[in-house]
């Protein structure tokens, strides 16, 4: 059953024009246990009345084996939404109510595949960098490879850019490419792939043998690599999927 708490703001900092990043920790003191993958939900009201609640994934890097103290999220901002107005507004030393975690779109143990594909768009690719920890136990094993897809409109979208290009150079195992739609980088890396994610597969020949692939972000992407991915042959159950979708 999942928990009910309240988290109180210490720090943020802007990533973009429009996403914030925040970090809570809990009032009752409490570290909070997760899975990387999973996610938050944040309570509050409509100014009628009506209670509502969005959910975020946990961007806090961590292992899944021990409760953090610092609770981390990124939050996109909506013209004219309500949870922009909570969550844009708040102020450090703010409190807001939250319940989790909740979702089963974390790395599974049993995995024996050789390759992890891993595809993004905008605040989706939050949970690869809560994951990050895990990722570099799979590449302990050298016969196990990562990639990580990360669709933006421009190299200033790619939030957390920095720290997995550097996860990177640190973990040859490990496959950043930023899919860059609208314009390219001013100074290019050999990385860099023009277009949108899903269409970025073909290069890397997905196959049933020795791929999983994890979706997370925009439905539209979700949906097109989905399809993509099963025309290479992967079945459903090498296909796991988070959408997000801005809500006001």
């Amino acid at each position: 059953m999942a928990d009910h708490f309240q988290l109180r703001l210490v720090d943020s900092r802007m990533l973009v024009s429009t996403v914030r990043h925040l970090v809570f920790e809990r009032v009752d003191g409490q570290p909070l246990a997760f899975q990387p993958g999973q996610f938050l939900q944040v309570h509050f009201h409509y100014d009628d009345g009506t209670a509502t609640k969005r959910s975020y994934s946990v961007a806090t890097v961590g292992d899944g084996a021990s409760p953090v103290q610092r609770i981390e999220i990124a939050v996109s901002y909506v013209e004219g939404g309500a949870a922009t107005k909570l969550l844009g507004d708040l102020p450090h030393g703010g409190v807001i109510d939250a319940s989790g975690p909740y979702g089963r779109f974390c790395l599974q143990e049993g995995d024996s595949h050789p390759r992890y594909l891993l595809l993004a768009t905008g605040t989706g690719v939050t949970p690869y960098r809560a994951m990050l920890p895990q990722i570099e136990k799979l590449l302990a094993d050298n016969d196990r490879k990562v990639v990580l897809l990360y669709g933006a409109r421009t190299e200033s979208e790619l939030l957390y850019g920095e720290e997995f290009e550097a996860f990177a150079q640190r973990h040859p195992g490990f496959l950043f490419h930023g899919c860059l739609s609208r314009e390219p980088r001013a100074n290019p890396r050999s990385t860099d792939r023009s277009g949108h994610v899903q269409n970025v597969l073909a290069e890397l020949g997905p196959h049933a043998d020795h791929d999983i692939a994890y979706l997370c972000g925009n439905p539209n992407m979700v949906d097109a690599a989905f399809s993509a991915l099963k025309e290479f042959g992967l079945p459903v159950p090498q296909i796991r999927r988070e959408k997000y979708i801005s809500s006001k």
